[in-house]
């Protein structure tokens, strides 16, 4: 099998971008899903608040375009192109096609900080303001905010994490056993160590040797519960942490499944694999589905992708891209199609499975994967993992 498209979403349920290449971090893509749109509601009384958008919920988001300008090496210049198309406006010269220009890595210093939750997953983020917001919000016709991540993260809920999957867990409790036998090996080194030094110490003193080498084990035992304590801490820093993306950093679809979605179509109608979403698109799989029993994945030079649960869909695949809103015919009853015969996991027993989500093995930070890289199967589950994300799917 291969990759033979990448993707990142700057903002999140815009369209995304097509790259050639990306490095994987344990977050996503560098600049996946940083960025996020909120409409603000107001209520009889005056009251507002800002609502999630989504594009299974606001289909016009799918209207937007977006492009990355990349930094120049050693300057913070990158910017995240996004263009307005209109129903029917096919000509980039069109005056009612517009576009805008956003900081990849904006400065936050002095923008108002909003809470947001996504899935019941809470985070913080940044209000853009009104060079932004007032831009979006004259495309969309309703006030919006366009809202930044910054230096935040959300936490990863259930069993979504390699260190609670069902699958890779067994590696999480390996580590945890090590660092048990790391502060076990530290006590008894240290107290050798202490008692080695202080016994003659003392008895060139005192010519007694009980009380010392009891203060030297009191003394080794408090000093392997302050190590044991870091490596307890530095293992929670391993803790998956993601941006505004749904669940996982990363979302891998199989083309092989694709196509068995473009069969369901009529005539020559093909399903377009973006409104699945993916960040990694892999050919070359045998069978349709099969990547429901897909654990761990190696791409490339060495990056090993950790597959811990299943993505659940909804009416996004039903969107219409040219026309920002609910498709028609069989374009718009893809999710129809699929709740006959992928309603395959049976924590999300109404909602049909098309692709997985993944993680990344600590490892492969930083490892560049490309269009055109050698992708095997490294490890398969014996069943489907169940999903588990609270109030999701």
């Amino acid at each position: 099998m291969k990759v033979t498209q990448i993707y990142t979403y700057p903002i999140k349920s815009l369209r995304g971008v097509a790259l050639p290449e990306a490095a994987v971090t344990s977050t996503g893509f560098q600049y996946d899903r940083r960025f996020m749109l909120l409409k603000v509601k107001t209520s009889d009384d005056g009251t507002e608040t800002l609502q999630n958008m989504h594009v299974p919920h606001f289909p016009e988001m799918s209207l937007f375009l977006t492009d990355i300008v990349f930094p120049t090496e050693g300057q913070n210049d990158g910017k995240t192109r996004v263009t307005y198309r209109p129903p029917g406006v096919d000509d980039t010269a069109d005056p009612r096609v517009k576009t805008l220009e956003i900081p990849l890595q904006p400065d936050v210093r002095g923008k108002e900080e909003l809470g947001v939750i996504m899935h019941q997953s809470p985070t913080k983020g940044y209000n853009m303001g009104s060079e932004y917001n007032d831009w979006f919000g004259e495309c969309f016709g309703y006030r919006v905010v366009l809202a930044y991540l910054g230096p935040n993260w959300r936490p990863v809920l259930g069993s979504f994490a390699p260190a609670k999957s069902p699958i890779h867990g067994q590696q999480r409790q390996s580590t945890t056993s090590l660092v048990s036998t790391r502060s076990l090996a530290t006590l008894a080194s240290l107290t050798l160590l202490l008692n080695a030094i202080g016994v003659p110490m003392a008895r060139e003193k005192t010519g007694a040797s009980l009380l010392p080498s009891a203060v030297a084990t009191a003394v080794a035992v408090i000093l392997s519960l302050v190590i044991g304590r870091g490596w307890s801490l530095w293992d929670k820093k391993k803790e998956e942490k993601i941006t505004f993306a749904d669940s996982a950093p990363y979302l891998v679809v199989s083309e092989t499944s694709v196509d068995n979605v473009s069969a369901r179509l009529a005539g020559d109608e093909e399903m377009d694999v973006t409104k699945f979403r993916p960040n990694i698109v892999v050919a070359g799989a045998a069978t349709a589905f099969e990547e429901d029993f897909w654990a761990e994945l190696t791409v490339g030079e060495g990056a090993r992708l950790l597959l811990t649960a299943n993505c659940v869909r909804c009416q996004s695949l039903n969107v219409d891209y040219t026309t920002g809103k609910m498709g028609t015919g069989d374009s718009g009853s893809v999710l129809k199609k699929l709740m006959k015969d992928r309603r395959v996991d049976k924590g999300a027993k109404y909602s049909p499975v098309f692709g997985r989500y993944s993680f990344l093995d600590p490892a492969s930070e930083n490892v560049l994967i490309r269009v055109g890289d050698e992708v095997a199967v490294a490890k398969t589950a014996d069943e489907r993992t169940v999903y588990d994300w609270p109030g999701l799917g």
